[in-house]
């Protein structure tokens, strides 16, 4: 195994995760107590591993939550297109994205939680499990981690990379830590020109500037068709608060309270960034878009970012005097409730099909914004604030489009989503703008995945790894560890023929992979689907409720 040179900040750096193991442990029981998945297999993120977790010349992915877990199902889905019987070694560091992922997974996949970045748990991980490549999705980069994988040649990639300023500045700040982890890297695959520039400054060797994978996402096409039947019967139309984030649920609530019973006027329209993507409008014309409407006459939804909120977000919105009713309880459509809380996960196709709106959680605060591509997608005209940093690009090619518009704040974002219900002809316009913004950007997960094999044929076949002995045997490998029986039989990542992403015509974005058990008389990756009855109530299953 060839030897990298560890620097002394990388040594005194995995002295520091090592003492806070226990600090980590006990973050993981407070965590559980609110998400039970975060009890599961505690050992495996310090590298102690069930025996019957098999897997060899794997390609590994590596989601850290929901939404980057949801970006590498379309690349996985991608992967076993161009390349099927892949195997697919896959780790997340939260218990949403570990939940997300147990959907993709297929007979002879594996899904373990990513390992805390000790030497000691890493060196476990990758000697256990092996990988021909590493996949790091969008923004995961550990240095422990990449130094052991450069230490075995494994060669570790960035997929859907993106790195903001604040987080660029942020690295710098760290450079003796940072710039030796991106540098380690094989490949970096960018998602804009801007995140390549950033990126390439702290070392990273760029194969390209691929663009987002979220945009080769399809929305459920179930789920559409089920709003558009429920739509047609709700009495008011909807807006919805779309992964929203804590501290911004009370924003929207104060400001539908301040024009609960009162329409907005002029000054309150304020400026924002118009659907031509002009910074505002004149005071006259903004007269002509005032919305009549005040904030009782529409149905209000909000779907929080994260599933452990559910309960404060509900007693939030009593004790702002609202009445509430849950997605999760609901025995049909809900009538005359003044706040819908979409409190189920794997639906927001049915929450953005059933809105004329959508205000962009993440965005009011300090936050960078969350994923604004899906709400395109679905025709879900955007209305968003001041902090996308997270999506940059993407959201100034949605305002640029004539999908999306930027607003100062809450209150303004309230106003505006008034008028865009309130003007049908131009909330439509927006939703096929929206549309043609989503359709336009597709073909990152192509690219990517034939990236990928290609990098992973490349590699040479791994040589065998020798499992310590004595006392520390169990954490370095895990019990039962195939290499001590001469491997396993998994199909390998075959060789294919290198791939110039030039020579790559974007495609359309693969559905993600179904689950391990499959009905039967559907092959893997498809799954049997009821008959839809627009009649029936809107029931959410045990198993996705939050």
């Amino acid at each position: 195994m060839p030897r990298v040179s560890r620097s002394p900040a990388l040594r005194l750096y995995g002295i520091f995760t090592r003492l806070a193991q226990p600090l980590l442990r006990r973050k993981l029981r407070k965590r559980a107590k609110a998400e039970p998945g975060y009890a599961h297999a505690v050992g495996e993120r310090f590298g102690v591993y069930d025996p019957a977790l098999q897997i060899r010349d794997a390609c590994w992915v590596h989601a850290v939550s929901l939404g980057e877990t949801r970006a590498a199902a379309i690349l996985i889905a991608e992967l076993r297109r161009q390349l099927p019987g892949v195997p697919i070694l896959l780790t997340h560091g939260t218990a949403t994205g570990r939940e997300e992922g147990a959907k993709l997974l297929q007979d002879g996949d594996v899904q373990v939680w990513q390992p805390w970045d000790t030497p000691k748990a890493v060196a476990a991980f990758l000697d256990r499990f092996r990988p021909r490549i590493g996949v790091l999705m969008e923004t995961e980069v550990w240095p422990e981690l990449t130094a052991a994988c450069a230490e075995r040649g494994i060669p570790l990639t960035l997929a859907n990379a993106r790195l903001s300023e604040k987080s660029l500045a942020k690295a710098e700040r760290w450079s003796s830590l940072a710039r030796p982890a991106y540098a380690s890297l094989a490949a970096v695959w960018a998602q804009s020109e801007a995140d390549a520039h950033r990126l390439v400054s702290l070392g990273a060797k760029l194969g390209g500037v691929f663009g987002n994978l979220k945009f080769d996402a399809q929305p459920d096409a179930r789920q559409l068709v089920h709003a558009q039947a429920l739509r047609a019967r709700l009495p008011k139309p909807v807006v919805v608060f779309a992964s929203s984030r804590d501290g911004e649920e009370a924003m929207l609530l104060d400001a539908l309270r301040h024009f609960w019973t009162t329409a907005p006027s002029s000054d309150d329209f304020g400026p924002a960034a118009a659907a031509d993507g002009n910074p505002g409008r004149p005071r006259g014309e903004r007269a002509r878009h005032l919305p009549r409407l005040r904030a009782c006459d529409v149905q209000w939804l909000i779907v929080p970012r994260h599933p452990q909120r559910f309960d404060a977000v509900a007693e939030l919105i009593a004790q702002r005097g609202f009445a509430c009713v849950r997605r999760s309880t609901a025995e049909g459509a809900p009538e005359g409730e003044e706040i819908w809380l979409g409190d189920s996960l794997g639906e927001m196709a049915l929450y953005y099909g059933l809105s004329e709106a959508a205000l962009l959680g993440g965005s009011f605060a300090p936050l960078g914004g969350q994923n604004l591509i899906e709400a395109a997608a679905c025709a879900c005209p955007i209305v968003m604030g001041p902090s996308t940093f997270n999506f940059a690009e993407a959201a100034e090619l949605a305002i640029a489009a004539g999908g999306a518009l930027r607003v100062d704040d809450m209150m303004k974002a309230v106003v505006h989503a008034l008028s865009l219900v309130a003007d049908k002809g131009r909330c439509a316009a927006m939703s096929q703008a929206a549309l043609g913004f989503a359709g336009s950007h597709r073909g990152a997960a192509e690219r990517t995945a034939a990236a990928i094999l290609a990098l992973g044929q490349s590699v040479p076949d791994p040589e065998p790894v020798v499992v310590p002995v004595g006392p520390d045997a169990a954490m370095a490998a895990g019990p039962g560890d195939a290499s001590a029986a001469g491997g396993s039989s998994e199909p390998s990542m075959q060789a294919v023929p290198p791939v110039s992403p030039q020579m790559l015509e974007p495609g359309a974005g693969a559905a993600p992979a179904s689950t391990t058990a499959h009905p039967a008389g559907h092959p893997p990756g498809e799954r049997a689907e009821p008959v839809f009855d627009p009649d029936a109530p809107l029931v959410v299953p045990d198993e996705r409720r939050g």
